[in-house]
């Protein structure tokens, strides 16, 4: 058995929204008619728990003004994890709102928050420079909310001409080029995830969670319109982070930094990446590799000179055959286009050619050979 796609199952079915919860926890005491305009100046989010998830992007009215600028109402905070999962090189950017009285509190430096009833997770894609008219193309728009003590899924696909976003659970593909001053011109069929493949890496067990919003994903700064500041402590001083957080929280390595150990950066990569899926209780827990950053200073937990699995390739010997890449299922793996052979599984078509090379140079320094 390979590291593959969790059946569409009734519980993914409640997760595209079809399941009555019936409780309310709005911000503010105000219905959201379908299809409502992206909110004006002093108009509030919209949020009834009993009526999500509503069928347009608009109805909540997390951005004010036109909706494809993207610009947060009040309540909606941005939010940017330290290091981000690689998704075909498209943009992202993060935002979380609660209702009135909600907050997240600190469980560990490594899991999650846990999140109150009604909190919504808002997670926006896009390209710029797309062809040939070389406009912003904004392709869908992704929540997760907490509501009766579970979190689920809302998928919303953007129109071509940009103006709105339409509920979709079922998936859907996309062809897109774009252009950028590193790579050129690239394409993709970009994937819309449907439900059970949102489910399939946001999974603790049968229990849905997030993946980014954990403390040492966190604890860097960002620059707010009000100016830079540590994100937990902005969590906080906007209300949406319990007070009282343990001193000395670890931040995850930024992998993109050239000045810390490659060793360190390919953690925090990994971490990103992959540890969603290689961990205990998650999709590829029967595999060897464990990858999620508390648990890779264990140089096996890495695999390396762990034997393979799978019989892909004679020639590969080891998951990380330390100093050869060539005989390493790791760089394999990430090198590869074929569905049947490349990991992530889900959310990459492309090579991720700096993170590839991230890994290449990190195998090449492991020493001595595997036996």
């Amino acid at each position: 058995m390979r590291c593959g796609l969790h059946p569409f199952t009734p519980w993914a079915v409640r997760l595209a929204g079809v399941c009555a919860v019936l409780f309310t926890a709005c911000r503010h005491e105000v219905m959201a008619p379908e299809g409502a305009p992206a909110a004006q100046p002093g108009e509030p989010v919209i949020f009834d728990l009993a009526n999500v998830p509503y069928s347009t992007l608009s109805a909540y009215r997390f951005f004010t003004g036109d909706l494809a600028d993207l610009q947060p109402n009040a309540g909606v905070l941005p939010f940017a994890p330290i290091n981000t999962l690689f998704t075909d090189y498209a943009h992202k950017n993060r935002f979380v709102w609660m209702p009135e009285g909600a907050q997240a509190h600190y469980v560990s430096d490594h899991e999650p928050l846990a999140f109150d009833e009604g909190a919504v997770l808002i997670k926006n894609f896009w390209y710029d420079n797309t062809v040939p008219d070389g406009e912003r193309r904004i392709i869908e728009t992704r929540l997760m909310f907490r509501r009766n003590g579970v979190w689920e899924f809302a998928n919303y696909v953007w129109t071509p001409d940009q103006i709105e976003a339409h509920l979709d659970m079922d998936g859907s593909y996309l062809p897109i080029s774009w252009t950028d001053a590193e790579h050129g011109t690239m394409s993709t069929t970009y994937r819309i995830p449907s439900a059970s493949e949102c489910f399939t890496c946001h999974k603790v067990n049968t229990d849905p969670l997030p993946i980014g919003p954990k403390p040492r994903n966190l604890n860097a700064d960002m620059a707010y319109p009000e100016g830079t500041m540590n994100q937990l402590a902005r969590w906080v001083q906007e209300g949406y982070l319990a007070p009282g957080l343990p001193s000395g929280i670890e931040a995850t390595p930024d992998w993109t930094e050239p000045s810390l150990p490659v060793v360190d950066r390919v953690r925090g990569y990994l971490d990103m990446q992959c540890a969603h899926c290689h961990s205990d209780q998650r999709h590829c827990d029967y595999r060897p590799l464990r990858l999620a950053f508390q648990d890779t200073d264990d140089p096996a937990n890495l695999g390396v000179c762990v034997l393979p699995d799978d019989p892909i390739d004679p020639s590969v010997t080891h998951i990380v055959a330390a100093g050869d890449t060539t005989r390493s299922m790791m760089h394999l793996r990430l090198s590869s286009t074929d569905g049947a052979v490349r990991m992530p599984l889900l959310g990459r078509t492309l090579v991720h050619r700096e993170g590839l090379a991230l890994i290449n140079e990190w195998i090449a320094s492991l020493g001595p050979p595997c036996p």
